[in-house]
């Protein structure tokens, strides 16, 4: 039995890693570098970001938007064939899609009195939230990380430089977009967002982490 349960182990290891994608080896080895006691190359996070935003990040993202109302309706169908059409998953099984969408709408509630802030925006016109979109400065989960079909974790030494690195991509989203923003008088301004959301049945509107983000008028 143990050695039949270690065999079942590393097939799963096995299948895991064969359903890994392309590895940004360069980017990520690039920004490796000796630490201050001299001991090893040390990851640098925001520098592996950096240098893939604006070359490989931002164009991936506006290709494979889909407008927010269509991706909405057709997950509620089948999660799948809108994870195929505008997703990525690292993963078969039950790792959940990231979707990546663009919309235009206006904000109905602002959620400004935590570092974690929010604006719920309501994209077809009903007067109710459809998303709820991060402004930080605390942005929650790694969607922008997890909708790259670029990005395999087996491109970094282990789980801490992943996350490291997912975590990066909402630092320089807070440092280009949202610290800007302003924390008042927001209900009832248009907004446009590209961004990505990762999938949770049950209707609840999405939380939307973004990568652009511009305020328009109030209404």
């Amino acid at each position: 039995m143990p050695r039949l349960a270690n065999r079942l182990m590393i097939a799963a290891m096995a299948l895991t890693l064969a359903a890994c994608k392309i590895v940004p080896t360069a980017e990520v080895q690039a920004a490796r570098q000796v630490g201050a006691s001299g001991v090893g190359p040390v990851f640098d996070p925001d520098k592996a970001v950096d240098a893939i935003w604006a070359a490989k990040v931002l164009p991936y993202l506006k290709a494979k938007a889909g407008d927010f109302v269509i991706v909405r309706g057709l997950a509620a169908k089948s999660a799948d064939e809108a994870g195929q059409k505008y997703g990525y998953r690292a993963k078969e099984g039950t790792v959940p899609w990231t979707y990546v969408v663009k919309a235009e709408g206006r904000v109905v509630a602002a959620n400004t009195g935590s570092r974690a802030a929010t604006i719920d925006v309501d994209v077809d016109g009903d007067g109710k939230a459809d998303m709820v979109v991060q402004i930080g400065p605390a942005l929650r989960g790694t969607a922008l990380r997890d909708s790259l079909d670029f990005v395999s974790f087996n491109a970094f030494t282990n789980q801490i430089e992943y996350a490291q690195f997912g975590k990066a991509f909402n630092a320089r989203v807070n440092a280009d977009v949202l610290q800007a923003l302003p924390r008042e008088k927001l209900i009832g301004r248009s907004v446009t967002v590209l961004g990505a959301y990762v999938f949770e049945p049950g209707g609840k509107p999405p939380l939307v982490t973004p990568a652009e983000l511009s305020l328009g008028a109030g209404s």
